[in-house]
Protein backbone atom coordinates (compact mmCIF):
# COMPACT_ATOMS: atom_id res chain seq x y z
CA UNK A 1 0.00 0.00 0.00
CA UNK A 2 1.28 3.17 -1.02
CA UNK A 3 0.36 6.73 -0.05
CA UNK A 4 -0.25 8.74 -2.62
CA UNK A 5 -0.70 12.58 -2.84
CA UNK A 6 -5.07 12.95 -2.11
CA UNK A 7 -4.26 9.91 0.86
CA UNK A 8 -1.64 11.68 2.48
CA UNK A 9 -3.69 14.73 3.83
CA UNK A 10 -6.54 12.85 4.62
CA UNK A 11 -7.08 13.25 8.82
CA UNK A 12 -7.88 9.59 9.17
CA UNK A 13 -5.42 7.30 7.37
CA UNK A 14 -6.08 3.87 5.76
CA UNK A 15 -4.08 1.67 7.48
CA UNK A 16 -2.43 -1.68 5.84
CA UNK A 17 -4.17 -5.14 6.79
CA UNK A 18 -2.08 -6.07 9.68
CA UNK A 19 -0.60 -9.63 8.46
CA UNK A 20 1.46 -6.88 5.72
CA UNK A 21 3.21 -5.36 7.96
CA UNK A 22 3.29 -7.54 11.02
CA UNK A 23 7.36 -8.14 10.59
CA UNK A 24 7.59 -4.66 10.99
CA UNK A 25 5.30 -3.99 13.57
CA UNK A 26 7.31 -6.29 15.75
CA UNK A 27 10.54 -4.61 14.84
CA UNK A 28 9.42 -1.57 15.63
CA UNK A 29 7.96 -3.01 18.86
CA UNK A 30 11.37 -3.56 20.03
CA UNK A 31 12.55 -0.23 18.93
CA UNK A 32 10.63 1.66 20.89
CA UNK A 33 11.16 -0.40 24.22
CA UNK A 34 14.83 -0.27 23.79
CA UNK A 35 14.20 3.88 23.64
CA UNK A 36 11.25 3.63 26.24
CA UNK A 37 13.85 1.24 28.99
CA UNK A 38 16.51 4.40 28.39
CA UNK A 39 13.42 7.20 29.99
CA UNK A 40 12.98 4.28 32.62
CA UNK A 41 16.03 4.19 33.62
CA UNK A 42 17.34 7.69 33.73
CA UNK A 43 13.77 8.74 35.07
CA UNK A 44 12.65 10.02 38.33
CA UNK A 45 9.95 6.98 38.72
CA UNK A 46 5.79 8.24 38.69
CA UNK A 47 3.21 6.30 39.70
CA UNK A 48 1.74 3.70 37.14
CA UNK A 49 4.55 3.83 35.14
CA UNK A 50 4.30 7.31 33.79
CA UNK A 51 7.53 8.45 34.04
CA UNK A 52 8.44 5.75 31.32
CA UNK A 53 6.21 6.03 28.82
CA UNK A 54 6.50 8.11 24.82
CA UNK A 55 4.50 10.84 23.55
CA UNK A 56 2.95 11.74 20.12
CA UNK A 57 4.83 14.49 18.34
CA UNK A 58 4.16 16.40 15.18
CA UNK A 59 6.51 13.65 13.99
CA UNK A 60 6.95 10.65 15.67
CA UNK A 61 6.85 9.84 19.25
CA UNK A 62 9.36 11.31 21.62
CA UNK A 63 10.35 10.14 24.90
CA UNK A 64 10.04 14.27 26.18
CA UNK A 65 13.31 15.47 28.23
CA UNK A 66 14.93 13.21 29.95
CA UNK A 67 17.54 14.16 32.96
CA UNK A 68 21.38 13.16 32.84
CA UNK A 69 23.26 14.74 35.73
CA UNK A 70 22.78 18.88 35.19
CA UNK A 71 20.96 18.63 31.90
CA UNK A 72 19.20 16.63 29.66
CA UNK A 73 18.55 14.60 26.28
CA UNK A 74 15.48 13.77 24.50
CA UNK A 75 15.06 11.10 21.94
CA UNK A 76 12.54 10.93 19.23
CA UNK A 77 11.61 8.88 16.89
CA UNK A 78 10.60 10.52 13.01
CA UNK A 79 7.99 8.12 11.16
CA UNK A 80 8.12 11.54 8.75
CA UNK A 81 11.93 11.08 7.44
CA UNK A 82 12.34 7.92 9.31
CA UNK A 83 15.30 8.91 11.57
CA UNK A 84 16.07 8.36 15.01
CA UNK A 85 17.30 12.28 16.74
CA UNK A 86 18.94 12.30 20.01
CA UNK A 87 18.77 15.98 21.34
CA UNK A 88 20.92 16.70 24.56
CA UNK A 89 19.97 20.18 26.46
CA UNK A 90 23.70 21.76 25.45
CA UNK A 91 23.25 21.26 21.83
CA UNK A 92 24.33 18.28 20.78
CA UNK A 93 22.76 15.85 18.35
CA UNK A 94 22.78 12.36 16.80
CA UNK A 95 20.99 10.72 14.38
CA UNK A 96 20.69 8.40 12.18
CA UNK A 97 18.31 6.90 9.40
CA UNK A 98 15.58 4.09 10.55
CA UNK A 99 15.33 1.54 7.90
CA UNK A 100 15.41 -2.31 7.48
CA UNK A 101 17.83 -3.10 10.23
CA UNK A 102 17.96 -5.77 13.31
CA UNK A 103 16.88 -5.10 17.07
CA UNK A 104 20.58 -5.99 17.49
CA UNK A 105 21.94 -3.44 15.30
CA UNK A 106 19.34 -0.59 16.66
CA UNK A 107 20.15 -1.29 20.09
CA UNK A 108 23.82 -0.78 18.65
CA UNK A 109 23.29 2.09 17.04
CA UNK A 110 21.65 4.07 19.88
CA UNK A 111 24.08 3.22 22.81
CA UNK A 112 26.51 4.19 20.49
CA UNK A 113 25.00 7.25 19.94
CA UNK A 114 24.28 8.20 23.45
CA UNK A 115 27.81 7.69 24.48
CA UNK A 116 29.23 9.77 21.80
CA UNK A 117 26.89 12.19 23.64
CA UNK A 118 28.71 11.47 26.52
CA UNK A 119 25.32 9.77 27.91
CA UNK A 120 26.29 6.22 29.92
CA UNK A 121 23.01 4.40 30.74
CA UNK A 122 22.18 0.59 31.07
CA UNK A 123 19.33 -0.96 30.52
CA UNK A 124 17.52 -4.13 31.54
CA UNK A 125 18.27 -6.07 27.96
CA UNK A 126 15.19 -8.09 27.82
CA UNK A 127 11.56 -7.09 26.16
CA UNK A 128 9.07 -7.41 28.26
CA UNK A 129 4.83 -7.61 28.25
CA UNK A 130 5.36 -9.92 24.92
CA UNK A 131 5.28 -13.97 25.47
CA UNK A 132 8.15 -15.80 25.19
CA UNK A 133 10.32 -17.13 23.37
CA UNK A 134 12.11 -13.51 23.09
CA UNK A 135 15.61 -12.58 22.73
CA UNK A 136 17.68 -9.91 24.69
CA UNK A 137 17.72 -6.57 22.14
CA UNK A 138 21.64 -7.30 22.19
CA UNK A 139 20.96 -10.66 19.79
CA UNK A 140 17.67 -10.20 18.60
CA UNK A 141 18.39 -10.56 15.00
CA UNK A 142 15.39 -12.21 13.60
CA UNK A 143 13.11 -8.77 14.11
CA UNK A 144 14.82 -6.84 10.87
CA UNK A 145 11.60 -5.59 9.19
CA UNK A 146 11.25 -1.67 8.23
CA UNK A 147 8.21 -0.57 6.04
CA UNK A 148 8.15 3.02 6.06
CA UNK A 149 5.02 3.74 4.43
CA UNK A 150 3.21 1.38 6.74
CA UNK A 151 4.99 2.84 9.86
CA UNK A 152 3.91 6.16 8.30
CA UNK A 153 0.32 5.61 8.65
CA UNK A 154 -0.18 4.07 11.97
CA UNK A 155 1.80 7.24 13.19
CA UNK A 156 -0.79 9.32 11.50
CA UNK A 157 -3.41 7.08 13.04
CA UNK A 158 -1.93 7.84 16.67
CA UNK A 159 -2.07 11.49 15.86
CA UNK A 160 -5.80 11.57 15.22
CA UNK A 161 -6.12 9.04 18.57
CA UNK A 162 -3.95 11.54 20.34
CA UNK A 163 -6.22 14.53 19.29
CA UNK A 164 -9.32 13.08 20.59
CA UNK A 165 -8.33 11.43 23.15
CA UNK A 166 -6.80 14.97 24.61
CA UNK A 167 -10.29 16.33 24.01
CA UNK A 168 -12.09 13.48 25.95
CA UNK A 169 -9.56 13.92 28.76
CA UNK A 170 -10.18 17.36 29.14
CA UNK A 171 -13.73 16.90 30.37
CA UNK A 172 -12.64 14.90 33.29
CA UNK A 173 -11.55 16.96 36.42
CA UNK A 174 -10.06 13.98 38.75
CA UNK A 175 -6.77 12.29 38.99
CA UNK A 176 -6.50 11.66 34.91
CA UNK A 177 -3.41 9.95 32.85
CA UNK A 178 -1.65 11.91 30.13
CA UNK A 179 -2.37 11.08 26.80
CA UNK A 180 0.71 8.65 26.45
CA UNK A 181 2.17 5.28 24.37
CA UNK A 182 3.20 2.59 26.39
CA UNK A 183 5.80 0.73 24.84
CA UNK A 184 5.22 -2.18 26.87
CA UNK A 185 1.53 -3.03 24.89
CA UNK A 186 2.64 -0.50 22.14
CA UNK A 187 -0.30 1.36 22.95
CA UNK A 188 -1.68 4.54 22.99
CA UNK A 189 -3.83 5.18 26.10
CA UNK A 190 -5.83 7.77 28.32
CA UNK A 191 -6.93 6.82 32.01
CA UNK A 192 -9.67 8.31 34.51
CA UNK A 193 -9.18 7.31 38.41
CA UNK A 194 -12.51 7.29 40.76
CA UNK A 195 -10.17 8.45 43.55
CA UNK A 196 -11.27 5.02 45.29
CA UNK A 197 -8.76 2.23 45.75
CA UNK A 198 -9.23 -1.15 43.67
CA UNK A 199 -8.17 -4.75 44.72
CA UNK A 200 -4.47 -6.02 44.18
CA UNK A 201 -4.26 -7.09 40.66
CA UNK A 202 -3.72 -10.76 40.16
CA UNK A 203 -0.25 -10.30 37.82
CA UNK A 204 0.19 -12.57 35.02
CA UNK A 205 1.55 -10.22 32.14
CA UNK A 206 4.39 -12.04 30.37
CA UNK A 207 7.75 -11.15 30.94
CA UNK A 208 6.93 -8.75 33.62
CA UNK A 209 6.87 -8.21 37.38
CA UNK A 210 3.55 -9.04 39.15
CA UNK A 211 4.48 -5.46 41.02
CA UNK A 212 4.18 -3.01 38.24
CA UNK A 213 0.68 -4.14 37.37
CA UNK A 214 -0.06 -4.65 40.87
CA UNK A 215 1.19 -0.67 41.27
CA UNK A 216 -0.71 0.46 38.00
CA UNK A 217 -3.84 -1.08 38.89
CA UNK A 218 -4.01 0.09 42.86
CA UNK A 219 -6.60 2.78 42.14
CA UNK A 220 -9.96 1.95 40.46
CA UNK A 221 -9.83 3.05 36.89
CA UNK A 222 -11.70 3.43 33.29
CA UNK A 223 -8.87 3.37 30.68
CA UNK A 224 -9.05 3.64 26.79
CA UNK A 225 -6.71 3.20 23.97
CA UNK A 226 -5.75 2.58 20.36
CA UNK A 227 -3.20 -0.31 19.34
CA UNK A 228 -2.69 -1.56 16.25
CA UNK A 229 -4.51 -4.51 16.40
CA UNK A 230 -2.01 -7.93 17.55
CA UNK A 231 -4.38 -10.62 18.72
CA UNK A 232 -7.81 -9.30 17.33
CA UNK A 233 -5.97 -8.63 13.55
CA UNK A 234 -7.12 -4.98 13.04
CA UNK A 235 -6.02 -1.95 14.44
CA UNK A 236 -8.59 -0.61 17.05
CA UNK A 237 -9.66 1.45 19.93
CA UNK A 238 -10.19 -0.39 23.24
CA UNK A 239 -12.27 0.47 26.72
CA UNK A 240 -12.27 -1.17 30.27
CA UNK A 241 -12.49 -0.63 33.70
CA UNK A 242 -10.85 -2.38 37.19
CA UNK A 243 -12.28 -4.14 38.70
CA UNK A 244 -14.94 -4.20 36.25
CA UNK A 245 -18.30 -4.36 38.05
CA UNK A 246 -21.12 -6.63 37.26
CA UNK A 247 -23.49 -6.00 34.26
CA UNK A 248 -20.23 -4.02 32.67
CA UNK A 249 -20.04 -6.09 29.34
CA UNK A 250 -23.69 -6.03 29.03
CA UNK A 251 -24.55 -2.44 28.74
CA UNK A 252 -25.40 -1.55 25.63
CA UNK A 253 -22.41 1.11 24.81
CA UNK A 254 -22.15 3.47 21.42
CA UNK A 255 -21.81 3.26 19.05
CA UNK A 256 -23.11 -0.09 17.46
CA UNK A 257 -19.89 -1.20 15.69
CA UNK A 258 -18.08 -1.78 19.41
CA UNK A 259 -18.69 -4.95 20.65
CA UNK A 260 -17.32 -6.79 24.14
CA UNK A 261 -14.86 -9.05 23.77
CA UNK A 262 -14.56 -11.81 25.97
CA UNK A 263 -10.90 -12.78 25.73
CA UNK A 264 -9.22 -9.50 26.49
CA UNK A 265 -11.90 -8.38 28.88
CA UNK A 266 -12.99 -4.64 26.68
CA UNK A 267 -14.56 -3.61 24.66
CA UNK A 268 -12.90 -2.83 20.98
CA UNK A 269 -14.12 -0.98 18.45
CA UNK A 270 -12.52 -1.23 14.79
CA UNK A 271 -10.46 1.47 13.57
CA UNK A 272 -11.90 0.96 10.27
CA UNK A 273 -15.43 2.04 11.41
CA UNK A 274 -14.03 5.11 13.32
CA UNK A 275 -12.38 6.38 9.69
CA UNK A 276 -15.09 5.52 7.84
CA UNK A 277 -17.48 7.05 9.93
CA UNK A 278 -19.24 10.33 8.84
CA UNK A 279 -17.75 12.35 11.80
CA UNK A 280 -14.97 10.39 12.93
CA UNK A 281 -14.10 12.07 16.16
CA UNK A 282 -17.71 12.31 17.77
CA UNK A 283 -18.05 8.46 16.58
CA UNK A 284 -14.88 7.63 18.54
CA UNK A 285 -16.26 10.42 21.05
CA UNK A 286 -19.44 8.15 21.81
CA UNK A 287 -17.24 5.14 22.25
CA UNK A 288 -14.60 6.71 24.78
CA UNK A 289 -17.66 8.60 26.84
CA UNK A 290 -20.32 5.82 26.65
CA UNK A 291 -17.90 3.10 27.71
CA UNK A 292 -16.25 5.39 30.64
CA UNK A 293 -20.28 6.31 31.64
CA UNK A 294 -20.87 2.62 31.93
CA UNK A 295 -17.87 2.00 34.39
CA UNK A 296 -19.04 5.00 36.41
CA UNK A 297 -22.41 4.29 36.73
CA UNK A 298 -21.83 0.80 37.73
CA UNK A 299 -19.04 1.25 39.51
CA UNK A 300 -21.18 3.92 41.72
CA UNK A 301 -18.43 6.58 40.83
CA UNK A 302 -18.54 9.95 42.37
CA UNK A 303 -19.51 11.35 38.54
CA UNK A 304 -20.79 15.03 39.89
CA UNK A 305 -17.36 15.38 41.99
CA UNK A 306 -15.26 14.01 38.60
CA UNK A 307 -16.50 15.45 35.74
CA UNK A 308 -16.89 19.01 34.46
CA UNK A 309 -14.94 21.57 32.14
CA UNK A 310 -11.32 22.65 33.81
CA UNK A 311 -11.94 26.66 34.28
CA UNK A 312 -9.21 28.69 32.82
CA UNK A 313 -6.88 30.46 35.57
Amino acid sequence: MQTTSQDRFAPWPELPPLDDWQDTLETVHMWTQIVGKIRLEQAPWINHSWGSVLYVTTRGLTTSPIPYEKSTFAIDFDFVDHALRIHTSPGQERTFDLKPMSVADFYERTMRALGDLGIEVEIYPKPVEVPDPIQPFPEDESHASYEADAVHRFWRALVQADRVFKDFRARFIGKVSPVHFFWGAFDLAVTRFSGRDAPRHPGGVPNCADWVMEEAYSKELSSAGFWPGTGLGEAAFYSYVYPEPDGYRERDVQPNAAYYLDEMGEYVLPYEAVRTADDPDAFLLDFLQSTYAAAADLGAWDRDALEGEPTPA
